[in-house]
């Protein structure tokens, strides 16, 4: 998971798609990515762009194998502990990879967020309330279907050019739209 969260943030996933398998053929543990060197790496990312990712990728591996025998930990604390790990990637990896009720606010959940529940203003302004709200709104257990489902709405409903807010099951509840009609 951890490679898939950081393969996919501001990537599209068709072009992602065939490098996680490559990555992870020739990675398949954390182990194999500690011992490889950095430009090795960096090389089997090309041509994903944002080339400090893989480095950060690889230090990460080399943490946890140091810190934690090679697994990933499931704790926000040392999630976040690791460099090169951010509140979002921490809550997605113990949300998708630990099944965990844990926040993530990524562009779309950011963004749907803060249409629904807040209208006004720049989002990324925003972002105390914005995290609070994604982790207040979790159904207890549910953190995974929810935190897949909002981001998929964004992605597919309440998109950042052209939402389909006459199709959206939550228009009668947001306030972007109630406040545009």
């Amino acid at each position: 998971i951890l490679v898939s969260e950081v393969m996919l943030q501001q990537t599209q996933v068709d072009r992602v798609i065939p490098k996680f398998h490559e990555f992870l053929g020739k990675y398949p543990t954390l182990q194999d990515l500690a011992v490889a060197h950095p430009d090795e790496v960096k090389k089997t990312w090309y041509p994903l762009g944002y080339n400090i990712r893989p480095y950060r990728l690889h230090g990460i591996a080399c943490e946890a194998v140091e810190r934690y025998g090679g697994t990933i930990p499931n704790t926000a604390e040392e999630l976040l502990s690791l460099k090169g790990i951010g509140r979002y990637t921490a809550g997605a990896i113990r949300s998708f990879a630990f099944n965990q009720d844990a926040p993530i606010l990524d562009t779309n959940v950011m963004r749907v967020l803060h249409r629904i529940f807040i209208g006004k203003g720049d989002p990324k302004k925003q972002k105390t309330s914005l995290w609070q709200l994604s982790e207040a709104l979790i159904p207890r257990g549910k953190g995974y279907d929810f935190n897949q489902a909002l981001m998929d709405f964004g992605a597919t409903v309440c998109t950042a050019r052209k939402p389909l807010c006459l199709l959206c099951p939550m228009r009668n509840l947001c306030i972007t739209v109630s406040s545009d009609a």
